[in-house]
């Protein structure tokens, strides 16, 4: 990120949140506040090179001692280092934080989604996992998991929309054909005794390869929206892997979220 382009940054965000460098808030505090809260959560990116003091103080009519001070509590808390003649470097780096929600909502979200969608089975067997599933999973060398791989359709027009690949420890006696018409995974392991205590969930993005693309009606390397899911029982074991690749013209994801008046 350029000098020009953060101090373009900063004035916008100064904007919105209507800073006018008065009233009670000391003015060094205010700009310390504003590239803190721009450092913290990645728009002013690791290794930014950021504006001089006395471009700062230029770009918001203040002195160049009020604009060091922001900038030197800046260094104190570790998030810019200052050396003389090569100026201030941002050395935060932002990593994005998991986001807890009640796992009960989730689990009526997931099986709401599988009661009013359709699902076609593409393969099920009993099956070794590659070794880094084995090892995520805890089992030896040599030791099967449940494999299923099943294709997601609108309930409407039947559209296809979502490519699962799953492995999990149970029997494959779970998921028969029969069952997965009337009922959700997260029902199936319910019925065979396995309680859900915690579920991890990684979005990200991949282009289609040739047979996700094929099911799902898609050219190959058409970006898909990719959700990894890693479901855990009671006792904490992970007993559930799961790789769900959407159609984003078809299928978005979205979470909605309030904050308690203790928060705002």
């Amino acid at each position: 990120m350029t000098k020009t382009s953060i101090i373009a940054t900063l004035k916008q965000y100064g904007s919105q949140q209507e800073l006018t460098w008065e009233g009670p808030t000391p003015l060094y505090h205010q700009l310390y506040s504003l590239l803190k809260e721009q450092i913290i959560d990645g728009t002013i990116s690791y290794g930014s090179q950021l504006p001089t003091e006395q471009e700062l103080g230029e770009t918001f009519g203040l002195s160049r001692i009020t604009v060091k001070r922001a900038m030197d509590e800046l260094s104190v808390e570790k998030l810019v280092e200052r050396r003389r003649g090569r100026g201030t470097t941002v050395t935060y780096k932002y990593k994005p934080k998991p986001v807890k929600a009640p796992l009960v909502g989730m689990l009526e979200n997931i099986e709401t989604m599988g009661r009013h969608t359709l699902t076609r089975l593409l393969d099920i067997a009993e099956a070794i996992p590659p070794a880094e599933i084995r090892e995520e999973l805890g089992l030896q060398d040599g030791q099967t998991a449940c494999r299923l791989v099943r294709v997601r359709l609108t309930e409407d027009e039947h559209l296809p929309f979502a490519y699962y690949f799953s492995w999990t420890l149970t029997p494959i006696s779970t998921f028969s054909e029969e069952a997965l018409k009337h009922n959700t995974r997260i029902e199936l392991l319910r019925q065979n005794g396995i309680v859900l205590s915690r579920i991890d969930q990684l979005i990200s993005a991949e282009p289609a390869t040739s047979d996700v693309a094929r099911e799902l009606d898609l050219r190959e390397n058409s970006p898909l929206l990719v959700l990894a899911r890693r479901s855990y029982d009671k006792n904490g074991k992970l007993v559930d892997m799961l790789h769900c690749r959407y159609n984003p013209a078809i299928f978005q994801y979205q979470m909605s979220m309030e904050l308690n008046e203790e928060n705002h």
